[in-house]
Formats: C-alpha cells, structure tokens, sequence
C-alpha cells in the first residue's frame, strides 16, 4: 500500500518539474514506499525451522544377548530405556529491528544403553555414529553391572518410584539430554570402549609409580592452555574421555586395578655432571618462553625464565631429552585427587642426568668425556674408585660429597644442590596436607659406596643427616625411605683386590627416621634362555618353560643371589654356578669370640 501511495505522491511532486521530474518523483516514492511495506510485512512475518513431526526414539529388539567382555573391547550398545526426544523451541528475530522472526526446534535424548555383563572396571572412549564423543561435553552415568546398584535417578524420575529395574548384574550407560541435531535429530548408535580387568595380575597389585616423572603439566589435574602462534594448544590434554590427562590416566589405572592402595609420584630433577663435586640438581623447563600458560610454572620458587632454572637438552631434531619438572601446584592438585580417590601417597623425588651427547665434560671413569644422560648411579668422585689417583678411601672424599649434598637447611634452601631437592619436597608435602611416605633417594651407588681413610661412608652419613632434617618438617606420621641400588642388598663388595665386604647401609636402614630397608629390586626371576626349549637343558632354576610360574616363585624366594650366583661374565655364558656359602661373622666382646 504505502509504494502506491508514495509513488503517485513523488510523480504529482515531480510533475513541476516536468515530464523527466515526474518519472524522478515516480521511482523515488516507489522506492521510498517498498522499503516501508517490507519493514512492515517482514515484522510480522513468522519462519518456522524444521521440526519432527513424529519424535519416535530408536528401539531394542527383545532377546538381544548381554556380551561378556574380557580386559578391553570395543562394544556396541542397546538401547534398554528412552524417552521421546525432548524438545527445545528457540525464537529471535533475525537481521536489524524489524526482521522476521525465526523459530528453531533443538532435540535432546534420554536413554540408557546396555553395554554388557557386570561387573566392569569402567569405560574410556564412546562413539556415536562412529565419531568418538568428547566427553566433558555431555552428561552421562556409568553404572558396572554391580549385584547392589541402584535405579538411575532420571529413569526413576520419569517411570516413577518403585517401576524401575536396578539392571543388576548389568553394565549400562544413561545419558542425559544428549544433542541430537548432528544425529538426524535421533538416537545415535552407541559404541563404548569397555575395560573389564580378569586377570590375577591386575587384582593383585596395591602399588604403583605413576611416571613419567619429567613433565612440566603432565600430572597437573587443571587443564592448562598456551598459545602456539595465534592457536590456543591444550598442554595436559590428548583424549576426549577425561578432563585431563591427569584423570583419564587415574582412572583407567583405578578401573584396571580395582585393589590398588598407594601411589608413587615421581619428581624429577636434573643434575648436569657425573662428577659430585660438580654435579648441581636444578628443576628443568623445556622452554624458557611461557606461550601465555593459563597455569604459571614454578617449582621451588623457580619461574620459568629464572637463571638458575635448567633449560632441558636437545635431540638434533630440535626436540627436548626430557619432559622438564612439575609445576608445584600440580603436584599439590595430584595429591589432593589421590586422597579423595582413598588413595596413600609417595613422593618420589628423582635425580636424572641431562649430560648431551657431545659433551667434553671430564669423566670420572676414564673415558674422553662422560656419557649421554648417564644413569645417577654413575654420579661419583673425580677420578672414580678403582681409577688412579682416586681420592676414594681418603680423607679428601669427605669435602666432595659436602659439595654434592649443599648446605640448604630446612628454613633455607639456599642452593641448587641435592638436599634442597628433598627438603623442598618434604615441604611441599606438609602443604599438602601430608603424605603417607617420602623417599630421600634412589640408586645413588656410586656416592654410598664412596669411603673416607677410615673406611667411614660420608655419604650414608649425609643421608642420615638428610632425614633427620625430613623428619623435623614431615612429623611422626610420613615414613621416610631410601631406595638402595638392588646389588647394595648384599653389601658393598669392592674390586680392589681385598676381598673386603662392607654393609655400608646399615647405618642408614637402622636409623630411627628409616622406615624400612628398601631396594630398587631388579633381580632375575629366572635363568631360562631360549635355547633351553630346543636342547632340554636343566637351567638352575628348574624352569620348564619361559613362563614357568612355580620356577619363577622358587626363584624370589632362593636360587640365583641366594642360593648360588654367577662369579663372572663367563661364567654366567656358561652356566658355570658357584654356591653361596653363609657369611659367619664375628663380634669381639673382649674375652673371647662368640659366632653368630
């Protein structure tokens, strides 16, 4: 209406000027005048999106079979429940003031599929039509098919009390409000990643280190972003199925081992020199540019581009060696988690050696320059025992372990050397809240083996001191360890000739603040090679095969390093065993030798 009347109004205005005025007049009017009735019609104009017509929830055939599944398998549910797809109505007005109004239709579904039989010790990934589910995006509750759970509270919610089947015996899934759209605007098919632990090796552990150890957000149970560019990358997330890698880890470790009791977190630090005197143990990065973590990295009041934070070594492909040290509120965030999972806590601070290939650092053992990330145990006096001119079995030895131990004390860690390790970790532990253990150190053989001139050992001595210093921050309750090279079980038997043998640990394992004596045990189960299949050889431990349990349980309990042992590496080519005759020693009480 209002273009007619706007364009004859135009064409009388533009007849003063003329037939060309009037043509003028005509086109503006009707211009004028179609802009209005468009605003007009397009305000009361009503679009409608597309809507089901019938919302029919996919169905389960009666007599489908309930799977057993046997450690991990990949399943494909059935539906057991569903509602009708809920509807969710949207209107809003598109374009400027005066756009038509549009209403869209959103659809959500409530179902429960079953997966298989009970009981199971969880799920990882889930699938639907195919395309794996991110989710923390969605909501859903796992039920493992336990003789004792309960009725879903929705199902019940929407059958009502007392109608609902507990589905013992069963594992199923209920998911709530699912989106549909990208489905069809339909229940999608279901398929769920299943863990089922059935074997006797997973009931029976209750302990275990999680690793690794050097990762700077890798243990953090925060997701923790940085920017790559213009990109924001996820640091501590590479799985749909968790909110971080923290817990998607812990808990298919919880699911896997469903009797598991303690954990142990391992801490590295990274000490640059196998010569003690040398040798500093700083925490490591990776990088010494932030990227705009959402989480700071710091560790022992480190920041990331601190001087004396160690920048982490290369390959030659430009990628580090190492994962660098976890950030501290990480470590306070895991062992909170472990806690509230029931779970008892060991903090494992832990010594690697970032030595590059390349290095033209002098080495204690003779060589040119010392070896490429070396094992701690090799850390040692300059040059080494055995070596000439060793300052081992001097009085000198005492001032090169004082140098590799510090002077930090528990109100001041004033030095990035081995006691401000633990002691900030004993620290770290009363802030969170405390913890069931802590380790003072690992393998560090080639520094407890060390002597003074009076065949003393310093540094057992300095471990002695150590602890003490660990028990006055931890308290009575955190059991404090020190974790022996496992052929320190035996004594130190040194290669000089003397045939002396010395417990040198002895002092240390007695200790009041000691809880136990405690090796990294990596002693052979078994002497079986495979060749004894094919000859029929009687090896000494009178395994019949590779897997022979019985052989491997008689071995723990005697047989090699206890019964009998192997005198040298050609003895051990050709089975050549020695027995172990009992050690007689005696105590001299001063009027006469009694044998014990």
């Amino acid at each position: 209406m209002a273009t007619l009347i706007l364009q004859s109004v135009g064409a009388t205005i533009g007849s003063l000027f003329g037939p060309i005025g009037s043509a003028i007049g005509s086109a503006i009017g009707s211009a004028a005048g179609y802009a209005i009735d468009n605003a007009v019609i397009n305000s009361t104009k009503h679009i409608e999106g597309a809507r089901l017509s019938g919302a029919r929830p996919m169905t389960a055939e009666e007599g489908s079979p309930i799977i057993r599944v046997y450690g991990y398998a990949k399943v494909t549910g059935t539906v057991i429940w569903a509602t009708q797809l809920e509807e969710e109505r949207t209107t809003s007005r598109q374009g400027a003031k005066g756009g038509p109004k549009v209403t869209s239709y959103t659809y959500f579904g409530n179902f429960a599929v079953g997966l298989c039989e009970g009981t199971i010790g969880g799920i990882k990934r889930i699938w639907a039509d195919g395309k794996e589910l991110d989710l923390t995006d969605i909501s859903y509750r796992l039920y493992t098919g336990a003789e004792d759970q309960e009725p879903d509270p929705l199902i019940e919610a929407k059958q009502g009390a007392d109608k609902v089947p507990c589905y013992r015996g069963l594992a199923y899934i209920v998911f709530e409000r699912l989106p549909v759209d990208q489905f069809g605007n339909r229940l999608p098919q279901i398929q769920v990643e299943v863990i089922r632990p059935v074997g006797r090796l997973e009931s029976s552990i209750q302990a275990i280190s999680i690793i690794p150890g050097a990762t700077e957000h890798g243990i953090d149970p925060t997701p923790v972003q940085a920017k790559r560019g213009n990109t924001t990358i996820e640091l501590n997330r590479h799985q749909l199925y968790g909110a971080s890698d923290w817990h998607a880890s812990v808990d298919e470790l919880q699911a896997v081992c469903p009797n598991l009791q303690h954990v142990s977190l391992v801490l590295a630090w990274y000490g640059n020199d196998l010569r003690a005197s040398s040798c500093q143990i700083r925490p490591g990065v990776i990088s010494k540019v932030s990227n705009q973590e959402s989480r700071n990295w710091s560790v022992s009041d480190q920041t990331r581009n601190a001087q004396n934070v160690h920048l982490i070594s290369s390959d030659e492909n430009g990628n580090a060696n190492y994962g660098g040290t976890p950030n501290d509120q990480s470590v306070l965030d895991a062992i909170a988690d472990l806690k509230r999972r029931g779970l008892n806590v060991t903090l494992n601070p832990f010594v690697l050696m970032d030595i590059p290939a390349g290095n033209m650092l002098p080495d204690p053992y003779g060589y040119d320059s010392q070896s490429a990330h070396p094992w701690r145990g090799r850390i040692t006096c300059i040059p080494a025992p055995q070596q000439p001119n060793t300052i081992d079995k001097t009085a000198a030895i005492t001032a090169e372990i004082n140098s590799f131990v510090g002077n930090s004390q528990p109100g001041s860690l004033n030095d990035f050397k081995y006691r401000r390790m633990i002691l900030h970790y004993a620290q770290l532990s009363v802030q969170a809240g405390g913890v069931d253990t802590i380790i003072i150190g690992s393998e560090l053989i080639g520094l407890t083996t060390l002597r003074d001139h009076q065949n003393q050992f310093p540094f057992v001595q300095a471990l002695k001191s150590l602890a003490a210093d660990v028990r006055q921050i931890v308290g009575p309750n955190c059991k404090i360890i020190y974790g022996a090279d496992w052929s320190e079980y035996f004594g130190y038997h040194p290669t000089d000739g003397s045939n002396d043998v010395f417990f040198h640990l002895d002092p240390l394992w007695s200790d009041p603040n000691i809880a136990a004596v405690a090796i990294d045990n990596y002693m052979p189960l078994s002497d079986w090679r495979d060749m004894d299949a094919d000859t029929g050889n009687v090896n000494p431990d009178d395994a019949l095969w590779r897997s022979d349990i019985a052989a491997f349980k008689a071995a723990i309990a005697g047989k090699e390093g206890f019964d009998w042992y192997y005198a040298s590496s050609q003895a051990r080519e050709n089975r050549l065993a020695a027995p172990i005759s009992p050690m007689v020693p005696t105590i001299n009480l001063g009027c006469s030798d009694i044998k014990i």
